[in-house]
């Protein structure tokens, strides 16, 4: 049975997960073997419209569209509007504002250290874990994919190969990380997760361990680079050629995968997840399949999105369309159950398991209200709640998605009482999370697990500065942003700040690396007339002169264990601010 714990958040009992903890023992392979294995598929800014099973007429995804009539679709599922918060409810079955990773940037982007997650959860069961494309919920310790649970993590960082930590990294020979190892790889970004995805799911095959396999691409967000034979077919009557050819590689890819799941005997015990983060983006204009808006908004177009579960040995039901409203914090909770996976007796999930929507024809879920709520500095009533047929966004607005897809009539004067329910709920849900929005959480360093530790702009509090068009311009005011982060060793430290990535050896009154990436022309930088840096940490101040030819301007400091932030900036020689210390490399000496 499912429980509610005393601040709200659904909860799991043990029951039924005794057997595993028992046999979870010394013949640990023999009990597993027999549990499905979980393959997640999720894309990057792929609307609930683009996907010809959904009616789209312009693009052709045969594949998807295989997948999506073999499978359970739940018709009315829901995510966050963008892409980071949506990972983190992934991967801990909360909502955004309980697992604190409630944006791509400014300091959001990262997960409160100490909650169970899914590949965590998988592991302390049995299972072999790997991830294998963009993470996005951290690219310093503790919070990078391998601190949070997969045995095997081939990722890049921040949301992209244009982000800022990534700067001239290109979809094509795409740079990565296998683990702290950077590789670069011959081939294009979503050939190269799907190749090292199989190849890993082959080699658990061969181990005898089931195995949760975590394939989420950077496509079809932009920069929308893809080869021509791909975005070809729809360069006519206007289409969004670059990003129809994104999803068209996608689709190619989902049936490599297929093949490869019947190839290898793999295709009938592989519990197969397949969604997107966020709503519809590029594709919007041509056909947003009824819903209004998309991408980080509070209207369905920006968070609903497809979600097709499929399990040939799992006795589902026939394939479906399933349209009671669900959220992807159901996952966990129901893979947890598919799984038999121990879960921590004091942990506690906003989801609920989906289980009997899968298995019973006759089934239905208790009645209860969602909240979709994201953002950079959440604020009250910046939120859509969700309850059956209803719709409250922003707190003032009412609509029925049943008798208006489109939410073009707002019934709000027409149902205060619905109004005022949905209200009440909202309130009890935020009251606990409005005092926690100012707590930031931090990135370790001196940490042996991570030393040196390099830190972007990315991660600036408040200011969203990601983009290396925002690098280029020296975005961000005269001083940039702070750093918050936790010192878990004291001593002397050496930290170096940056005008530009340390990967490309820039000076620092330069315009920055080179004209080309993998021959594709990059804009020069600003250029600034660097003398000098300002570094502030922990209570205190220090400057150093700078030349313009130099990369970097050093301190070394003393630092006492704890929470502190680090600020860093950098003056003209008549002491005048330009801009923030993008980039900073951080070394316990």
């Amino acid at each position: 049975m499912d429980r509610m714990d005393r601040r709200g958040f659904l909860s799991l009992t043990t029951t039924g997960l005794a057997v595993c903890a028992v046999g979870c023992t010394s013949d640990l392979t023999r009990q597993t073997a027999k549990r499905p294995n979980v393959l997640i598929i999720i894309t990057d800014d792929q609307g609930y419209g683009d996907f010809s099973c959904h009616g789209n007429p312009f693009i052709k995804t045969p594949n998807i569209d295989q997948l999506h009539g073999e499978s359970v679709r739940f018709t009315d599922f829901h995510v966050a509007p963008m892409c980071t918060p949506t990972r983190g409810q992934l991967m801990t079955g909360l909502d955004a504002l309980h697992n604190r990773a409630t944006s791509v940037t400014a300091g959001r982007a990262v997960m409160q250290p100490g909650l169970a997650t899914m590949p965590e959860i998988f592991a302390g069961s049995g299972y072999a874990t790997g991830m294998f494309g963009k993470w996005h919920l951290g690219d310093c310790y503790p919070h990078r994919p391998m601190d949070r649970g997969f045995e095997t993590a081939v990722w890049f960082k921040g949301w992209g190969v244009s982000s800022a930590p990534e700067f001239d990294n290109d979809c094509f020979n795409i740079r990565f990380r296998r683990g702290t190892e950077t590789h670069q790889a011959m081939g294009y970004c979503t050939d190269v997760w799907f190749d090292e995805a199989m190849r890993w799911m082959k080699d658990c095959r061969d181990a005898g361990r089931p195995f949760f396999c975590y394939v989420p691409t950077n496509a079809p967000h932009g920069p929308l680079w893809v080869d021509e034979k791909y975005s070809k077919p729809y360069r006519r009557d206007k289409l969004p050629a670059d990003f129809y050819g994104m999803i068209a590689n996608i689709d190619e890819n989902i049936g490599r995968m297929e093949e490869f799941l019947r190839r290898t005997g793999l295709h009938d015990n592989t519990i197969v997840v397949f969604m997107t983060d966020n709503g519809g983006t590029a594709g919007v204009k041509m056909y947003n399949a009824g819903l209004r808006a998309g991408k980080t908004t509070y209207y369905d177009g920006g968070h609903r999105v497809p979600c097709f579960v499929r399990w040939p040995a799992g006795r589902l039901r026939p394939p479906v369309d399933v349209d009671i409203p669900t959220q992807i914090q159901d996952l966990l909770p129901t893979l947890i159950d598919f799984c038999s996976l121990k879960f921590p007796a004091a942990a506690h999930l906003d989801g609920r398991s989906l289980l009997p929507l899968l298995r019973d024809l006759q089934a239905t879920l208790p009645e209860r209200m969602l909240i979709v709520q994201y953002g950079q500095n959440p604020a009250k009533w910046d939120s859509c709640v969700i309850w059956g047929r209803w719709r409250l966004v922003r707190g003032e607005e009412l609509y029925d998605i049943r008798a208006d897809r489109a939410q073009e009539k707002n019934m709000a004067a027409e149902h205060p009482d619905v109004v005022t329910r949905m209200r009440e709920h909202y309130e009890a849900w935020w009251a606990p999370v409005e005092a926690t929005l100012s707590d930031y959480v931090p990135i370790s360093i001196g940490s042996p697990k991570e030393n040196p530790v390099f830190l972007s702009s990315s991660d600036w509090e408040v200011v969203y500065c990601d983009n290396v068009g925002h690098v280029r311009e020296a975005a961000g005011g005269p001083r940039g942003s702070s750093w918050h982060m936790e010192v878990e060793r004291e001593g002397e430290y050496e930290i170096e700040l940056r005008r530009w990535p340390f990967h490309t050896d820039s000076p620092l009154a330069s315009t920055g690396p080179g004209a080309t990436v993998y021959g594709r022309p990059i804009a020069p930088g600003k250029s600034l007339p660097i003398a000098g840096a300002i570094l502030e940490i922990a209570g205190g101040q220090y400057s150093a002169e700078s030349a313009g030819t130099d990369l970097g301007t050093v301190f070394r400091v003393l630092l006492a264990r704890g929470r502190t932030k680090l600020h860093g900036w950098f003056h003209d020689a008549g002491g005048n601010d330009l801009c923030g210390a993008f980039y900073a490399r951080v070394t316990k000496l």
